[in-house]
């Protein structure tokens, strides 16, 4: 894949800054097929603003966010929506349509950015959930399930419709470690059809995880993204 197209291509990009906040420092970012960028960042709102930057939802002061090959800015409406159609996204926060179920929350993004048949992605839909550890498609309300089935619909809802950039927001949290595997082998087989993904943590036993086959290390902080060494062995007591 060395003459492909960057996925992800952030060049100085600067994000407006929120009423009375001061603006954080541009962010560079090019993420070739296959790449995986394992993000250290403390704080979920800087998380959320970045997740944002990436899909083109930030407002920038300069700089650029490019795509599969094309810059967000310069994007209409009906093409913003297909490019977002190769979006997979776990949100940091509560992020289900409490009217749906489960099943239509998952559906929703492909059925609103895609024309992919509806039963096609039902199964594809349920296949992953079983991957994810779920015995099938979830059909109740987002009241109904676990918080920890939840988390596993979120990932399910990311992972459908092949997409070309995972964001991955915090995913696990410390009693979700059981979904580890079955995220790492998704994740395994995204990137080995050339998708890139990024995964943002505060989880220590996630970033210190040096298993994990990240081709990037980064931390993001009010100073920006930046190189992180990998950090040292977690000792056992």
């Amino acid at each position: 894949m060395a003459d492909a197209p960057a996925i992800l291509d952030l060049q100085q990009a600067e994000m407006a800054p929120p009423p009375g906040e001061h603006a954080e420092r541009p962010i560079t970012l090019r993420l070739m097929p296959g790449d995986f960028a394992l993000v250290e960042s403390r704080d979920t709102a800087r998380s959320s603003g970045f997740a944002d930057l990436c899909c083109g939802m930030a407002d920038l002061v300069s700089g650029s966010v490019g795509f599969l090959g094309q810059d967000w800015a310069l994007l209409d409406h009906q093409e913003t929506a297909m490019q977002r159609g190769r979006i997979g996204h776990v949100f940091a926060a509560t992020n289900w349509i409490h009217l749906l179920g489960v099943d239509d929350n998952i559906l929703l993004p492909q059925r609103h950015h895609t024309n992919r048949p509806d039963a096609a992605l039902r199964d594809e839909a349920a296949a992953l959930s079983v991957a994810f550890g779920l015995p099938g498609l979830p059909m109740g309300r987002p009241r109904d399930l676990s918080q920890a089935d939840l988390a596993r619909a979120a990932c399910v809802r990311a992972f459908l419709g092949r997409p070309a950039l995972l964001i991955l927001e915090h995913p696990l949290q410390t009693r979700f470690r059981d979904m580890m595997p079955a995220l790492l082998n998704a994740l395994a087989a995204a990137r080995d059809r050339g998708a890139v993904a990024i995964w943002l943590t505060g989880n220590d036993i996630v970033w210190r995880d040096r298993s994990l086959p990240a081709t990037h290390r980064l931390r993001l902080t009010a100073a920006g993204l930046a190189p992180a060494p990998l950090p040292n062995r977690m000792k056992i007591a």
